[in-house]
């Protein structure tokens, strides 16, 4: 059966740490796809907010 992880950070060394920490629990072939996304945001006062999420599908 595929299933999927979602991930959702506000800094890409957090998503990378959390992604790898997960993958190393899988096999390779586990692995089917990784969708990566990238969101910014302004915020009032000329803040820029970032969002990096990832969404992993894997055979369990």
């Amino acid at each position: 059966m595929v299933q999927v992880k979602l991930f959702d950070c506000e800094h890409e060394q957090d998503l990378e740490e959390e992604i790898n920490r997960f993958l190393s629990d899988l096999e390779h072939k586990q692995v089917v796809d990784i969708k990566y996304n990238i969101a910014a945001l302004r915020e009032a006062e000329d803040e820029q907010i970032y969002c990096f999420s990832a969404m992993v599908m894997y055979i369990n």
